[in-house]
Formats: C-alpha cells, sequence, structure tokens
C-alpha cells in the first residue's frame, strides 16, 4: 500500500518561503535543516495527509544558489493542492496579505469550490473546498 508522504516545492530563500507558509498561509514548521554534504537546505511543514517539503538549492560553499521560477501559466501544472474548509476565510486572509490569485474562484454547484495562486517562487497552490 502507498501513501503520499511528502511534497517538494523548491524556494530561492528559504527563509522567505518559510515565513509564507507559516505566517501567511498557516502551517506549521516541523523542523528545517541544512544538508552540507548534498548541497540543500529544507525545512518541513505538516499537513494532513503529508508534509510538504520546501527545498533551496546550494552551491559548493554552501551558498543559495539564484532559482527564478517561470510565471504560472494555465492550466497550473504541476501544482499542490490543498484542502480546505472554508474558501471564503482563505480568499480574506490572502486578499489582506496582498496575495492576487491566478484564477478563481471557480465552482461545480453543491460539488466543490477551487482557486489558484502562487508562492513567491511562483510554484502555483490550489486550494480546494469541497461542498
Amino acid at each position: 500500500m502507498h501513501r503520499l508522504d511528502h511534497v517538494a516545492l523548491r524556494a530561492a530563500d528559504l527563509d522567505r518561503a518559510i515565513d509564507f507558509y507559516t505566517n501567511t498561509l498557516g502551517l506549521q514548521l516541523m523542523f528545517r535543516e541544512l544538508d552540507e554534504e548534498h548541497h540543500e537546505a529544507f525545512a518541513f511543514l505538516e499537513l494532513e495527509g503529508g508534509n510538504l517539503e520546501l527545498l533551496q538549492m546550494l552551491d559548493e560553499n554552501n551558498q543559495p544558489l539564484p532559482h527564478t521560477a517561470p510565471k504560472p501559466e494555465p492550466p497550473y501544472c504541476p501544482h499542490v493542492a490543498l484542502g480546505v474548509d472554508d474558501l471564503d476565510l482563505l480568499l480574506a486572509t490572502l486578499a489582506n496579505a496582498g496575495i492576487a490569485l491566478l484564477k478563481g474562484p471557480l465552482l461545480i454547484p453543491n460539488k466543490v469550490r477551487w482557486c489558484y495562486m502562487a508562492d513567491p517562487d511562483n510554484n502555483v497552490i490550489e486550494f480546494v473546498q469541497w461542498l
């Protein structure tokens, strides 16, 4: 039997990414590590049903490598989809933080509502509320 363990997203600035996911989206930081042997810095954030890894690539001196992700475009794949209980509350949180949506909110009546946004590194996050 297989189960989702984690999803990894690349971050150019690990501090900025951790701040966004913890302070803006409310995820809980599990731990943060520097892997000098493999030239990576990473952090794991807690999600129900699996976890989210933020991964920053480092050079041979363990200094951050530049990383610029392309601007997200439809159909916004790949993306990570996070379930929420109240999409309206999430939309208000994003608006208060000055975060623009890429698309949405969208609706299939009596089934599901969802929207897409991009994190500071242009990783696409879909938020889903099942009705």
